[in-house]
């Protein structure tokens, strides 16, 4: 079926956002491996699968529009040296993330592709669960200090 090429411009853009954050995300759960922070390295590598699977239904999506699905196009990505960066930045991510999602949505509604709208949902639910999560993280470091926050993830 051939797709809106506004439509697909924006799922690719999408999936530039997702490919960077799958690199960000397993870049700082690796860290919090070697660090062995188990209890961070798990859920951030959780969040970089579930970003992922975003990136694969992107894909499937744009190739069901008959457009051409770019994967080499990432945004800069960002490096926490320690544990609050790494939740700054991904912070950071996340809200970029759901400002836009929100953005192709409206679009999508716009030119009546449902099936796109559908999907953006989806991953925005995904996404506002993603920062709800960070943001928990970065309350509980205000509220315990950062070693007592450390020391319950290993």
């Amino acid at each position: 079926m051939k797709g809106n090429e506004k439509i697909i411009e924006h799922l690719n853009q999408r999936l530039s956002e997702e490919l960077t954050a799958i690199n960000q995300y397993m870049v700082h759960a690796e860290m919090c491996e070697n660090w062995k922070y188990s209890h961070l390295h798990e859920a951030i590598r959780k969040r970089a699968i579930a970003e992922m699977i975003h990136a694969e239904k992107l894909i499937a999506r744009i190739l069901f529009l008959e457009g051409i699905p770019i994967v080499s196009n990432l945004n800069k990505i960002f490096i926490g040296a320690e544990v609050p960066k790494m939740h700054e930045y991904d912070r950071g991510a996340e809200e970029t993330a759901i400002r836009n999602y929100n953005d192709s949505i409206r679009l999508a509604a716009e030119v009546g592709d449902s099936g796109t709208k559908e999907l953006l949902e989806s991953i925005l639910k995904d996404e506002e669960d993603h920062i709800d999560w960070i943001e928990a993280q970065v309350d509980q470091i205000q509220q315990m200090g950062l070693q007592n926050y450390l020391a319950e993830q290993i």
